[in-house]
């Protein structure tokens, strides 16, 4: 796996993962956004890293579009514009608390660094993504 960051978007899955979506039809990008976080969220086995990249990457790209939300700019992220995902806040959710239990590849690579910028990240996501009172 190349990293060469910690952002949702800064690592060859991701951003492969981006330029399918970029890729794809425009009607299919929803569908591909929640098939990423669906499958990250309903898995109970040995969560793969490739795996939890697309899910954290989808995310981010539901993030952008809430309130509080970082724009999702990244060189690696996607280009084409895409349909409103707030709907998707949930399941995202789901899919980044699914990402940060065991087992998890992606939180093993991360876990010397338990405080640091990639578990910031995330949990900044989840903020973004936890449902308004």
């Amino acid at each position: 796996m190349g990293t060469w960051d910690v952002g949702p978007f800064d690592n060859d899955t991701a951003a492969d993962w981006c330029g399918g979506l970029d890729d794809a039809a425009p009607e299919a990008r929803e569908g591909m956004v929640r098939a990423a976080l669906a499958e990250t969220a309903g898995t109970t086995d040995y969560l793969d890293s490739d795996v939890a990249n697309e899910a954290i990457a989808a995310a981010a790209l539901v993030a952008a579009q809430c309130p509080g939300g970082a724009r999702a700019d990244s060189a690696y992220g996607p280009d084409e514009p895409l349909p409103d995902l707030t709907g998707l806040r949930e399941l995202a959710l789901r899919a980044l608390d699914r990402v940060l239990t065991e087992p998890s590849e992606a939180l093993e690579l991360w876990e010397e660094a338990e405080d640091g910028p990639w578990h910031t990240g995330i949990n900044q996501l989840r903020g973004v993504l936890m449902p308004r009172a």
